[in-house]
């Protein structure tokens, strides 16, 4: 782990700034990791995600192992080289996937909502057999494979592979999945180390749905394990308030000398709960998934009463606004276009649209972070919440 290291630089109550080292950069933390799950950040291009202050960005397991497949990466130089991106990079492993084809994602699965498509066809010690969405075939992924996998990607940061437990599940279920991801844990952390060459580390992943008392013993066996980071996955619970509580048992009982992410959060205010508990990493789909259904992310004091943290800019109220989604900031998409322009463009079906608040949204959370990063040095975080909340 020569080529690695986490340094806690300040810490303010519990949240802290840090320093993430690897190979490719270092990672000022606390640090949101954009989504480009398919090896690209949808309508973005890797300049553009560097003009905007982009630090590292996340690439799933899964869907690239289908589709170009870990083989013709590594033939193309790894992920890095392939999507001309020369800073740091993440990658799951492919345990949410696992999830999502056997339940939905969480949002469906809390709301009940049943897709017609399952194609996970079983899950066990071994490994998760499925079939590709793409074009039927059948793929067995084990803790193994996914590793190999990954260090063929050649993303920084790995992550075990996990069973992302389901919500609905029963406590006996969720201990049972608990323990054989811990199983699973250990074969990715064997598998690492047969062919490690100091260019990656592994990050472990805390499961335990909303139990405290799995959470604190899925934290301990975290502890125990020789993981340079770890992460908080599995089930969150049915709200905030439960989502909360759950990463507080996470926190109460994890190591604080290493790395921790925090997987699937991306919201202002949950970004700023989850700081204040001494979270140090997020990955999330919504600021670009919610630039892609015409949703600008805004600071109070460019909101109105109704508005939360984003405008919608489809709605007929910008069809004559002159002025830039914020007059505050200074990105292209401000710097050169206004409200109404956009919300044409997004009547239009216009691609362009997309990009412009793409763009614009990933600005956003990257000068989101750096306000963080420089009031938790100056001890002033909850002072600072109240500009973005």
């Amino acid at each position: 782990m020569s080529n690695f290291s986490f340094i806690i630089i300040k810490q303010s109550g519990s949240a802290r700034a840090g320093l993430i080292n690897t190979p490719h950069g270092s990672i000022e933390t606390p640090a949101f990791i954009f989504c480009a799950t398919k090896g690209a950040i949808k309508v973005a291009d890797t300049e553009r995600l560097d003009d905007a202050g982009t630090q590292i960005i996340l690439a799933n397991t899964y869907h690239l192992m289908l589709q170009p497949g870990e083989d013709t990466i590594a033939q193309l130089g790894g992920l890095h080289k392939m999507m001309g991106w020369n800073k740091p990079m993440l990658t799951d492993s492919g345990g949410y996937q696992i999830f999502s084809l056997g339940h939905g994602s969480v949002s469906e699965e809390i709301k009940g909502i049943r897709s017609k498509q399952r194609t996970l066809l079983t899950i066990n010690e071994d490994g998760a057999v499925f079939r590709s969405y793409i074009n039927g075939k059948t793929y067995c992924l084990t803790p193994e494979k996914s590793i190999q996998i990954q260090q063929k990607l050649g993303a920084d940061l790995i992550l075990v592979l996990d069973e992302c437990t389901p919500f609905h599940v029963s406590k006996e279920y969720t201990k049972q999945s608990m323990r054989m991801s811990h199983k699973w844990a250990t074969r990715s952390l064997q598998e690492f180390e047969k062919s490690k060459q100091g260019k990656q580390v592994l990050y472990g992943i805390s499961q335990g749905g909303v139990y405290k008392d799995l959470r604190k013993e899925s934290c301990e066996f975290i502890n125990n394990a020789p993981f340079f980071g770890q992460a908080i996955g599995g089930s969150l619970g049915k709200d905030k308030k439960q989502m909360y509580e759950v990463v507080a048992y996470n926190m109460e009982y994890l190591r604080q000398d290493r790395p921790t992410h925090l997987l699937g959060i991306g919201s202002i205010v949950d970004i700023f709960h989850a700081i204040n508990l001494g979270i140090d990493t997020f990955d999330c789909v919504h600021p670009t998934r919610l630039a892609r259904h015409g949703g600008a992310l805004i600071k109070p004091n460019n909101r109105s009463s109704q508005c939360k943290e984003h405008i919608n800019l489809r709605n007929k109220q910008f069809e004559l606004d002159n002025n830039p989604i914020e007059d505050d900031c200074s990105c292209f998409t401000c710097r050169k276009h206004s409200r109404a322009y956009l919300h044409y463009l997004l009547k239009a079906r216009e691609l362009l649209a997309y990009t412009l608040i793409t763009y614009h949204n990933i600005f956003f959370i990257n000068k989101l972070m750096q306000s963080i990063r420089q009031a938790i040095l100056d001890n002033r975080l909850n002072q600072e919440k109240s500009n973005w909340i």
